[in-house]
């Protein structure tokens, strides 16, 4: 008789499709020239980042080589009245980074997905405890 494992894990689409459990940061700060890092509890299964600074753009990646080179987007500066907000993306990632604007809030749905699936050499070749995008990383 076979014997089935059922646990969450990164190729597992049911750990996707319940609600994502709440996790929120807020009035997050960083300069220009710095970075900051949040490090889920879990893999997430969307994120949301509204940009409250009424001066400063801020740029978002999954990396601190990311914000600090080309591998971001950049959320515009709070404009008319209301934060500057973008989300949900539907991304499993455990680190999200954040540059230039002096008041960012970042609001994630979390999976019951331990970050240990992500962080190893077959899914992160680069060592790192985030999502590398790597070609053809395993998730199964």
């Amino acid at each position: 008789m076979a014997t089935y494992d059922y646990s969450p894990g990164l190729g597992n689409a049911a750990s996707y499709q319940v609600s994502g459990i709440p996790w929120v940061s807020g009035n997050i700060e960083c300069s220009a020239n710095g970075e900051q890092v949040l490090n889920l509890p879990s893999v997430s299964s969307w994120i949301m980042v509204a940009n409250n600074d009424t001066t400063n753009p801020c740029r978002v990646g999954f990396s601190e080589l990311g914000v600090k080179n080309t591998n971001y987007f950049t959320l515009l500066a709070h404009q008319n009245g209301g934060p500057n907000t973008l989300g949900p993306l539907d991304l499993k990632v455990t680190q999200v980074w954040v540059s230039g604007s002096t008041n960012v809030d970042i609001i994630v749905g979390l999976t019951s997905i331990n970050i240990d699936n992500i962080n190893n050499n077959s899914m992160s070749p680069s060592g790192s405890m985030n999502w590398s995008g790597s070609v053809a990383a395993l998730v199964g």
